[in-house]
């Protein structure tokens, strides 16, 4: 558990993090196992100079990809918040007693009643920022997103991504190694990765380290390994 004095990293960049980082790793590893499967059939051509290839091109298509995928969803969220905001802000001008009533509404959720409640909602509307905030944060449920958000969780998913799929990359480059020998490196170290995100999670959300590590490393791992199972059928043919 975090003591109030540590730092608390900010959740959209915990789920940047692990959203680019196993879907770089997953996606990249899919692809090196289902070449290596197809690899050991008679007559198969796949190389490690292919398997590379094949890799580096997903790491750089998945990267440039989920940083897009990043940049247009937050910058989405921003102009959202953005546009309800004045909408917000233009009915608190316009129709403020309408305003005035759906925060009695979110006062009375949280147990207000009475001049209790009266005595609040003055206190309230006499901060008309404070005001904005909770109608934006209660009544909307919308959070906050800064301008610099979408540049920034595109750069982090980027980066993520990047980290992620080269991890299983790795033992493809040692040439004594065999095909099937680097595929069963890079499958463990792909689930220490996995593992270690998953750590990661547990440590800043509070949540059980093993529970998290292994929930991460299953998934991970089964969307992987549906590679190697079509590429053993694809050489097949």
């Amino acid at each position: 558990m975090q003591s109030d004095d540590e730092p608390h990293p900010h959740p959209t960049l915990l789920s940047d993090f692990i959203l680019g980082s196993q879907d770089g790793l997953v996606n990249v590893l899919g692809i090196l196992l289902g070449l290596v499967a197809a690899s050991v059939e008679p007559g198969s051509h796949v190389t490690a100079l292919i398997v590379i290839i094949a890799g580096l091109s997903a790491l750089a298509a998945e990267a440039l990809s989920m940083a897009a995928v990043a940049y247009t969803s937050t910058y989405s969220r921003l102009k959202l918040y953005g546009s309800e905001r004045e909408r917000e802000i233009r009915e608190m001008r316009e129709v403020p007693e309408l305003e005035r009533e759906e925060v009695r509404v979110i006062l009375r959720g949280w147990g207000f009643e009475g001049e209790d409640l009266e005595d609040m909602l003055r206190r309230i509307e006499a901060k008309p920022k404070a005001w904005l905030d909770l109608m934006m944060a209660f009544e909307l449920n919308l959070s906050y997103v800064p301008p610099e958000a979408p540049r920034r969780s595109a750069i982090l998913v980027g980066s993520a991504t990047i980290l992620g799929s080269i991890v299983p990359l790795v033992p493809f480059f040692f040439y004594q190694l065999s095909l099937v020998n680097a595929a069963i490196i890079a499958a463990i170290l792909s689930a220490i990765m996995l593992f270690g995100i998953g750590f990661y999670e547990a440590r800043v959300t509070a949540g059980s380290i093993w529970r998290s590590g292994l929930r991460i490393t299953v998934i991970g791992l089964a969307s992987g390994f549906a590679g190697l199972v079509i590429g053993h059928f694809a050489g097949l043919l």
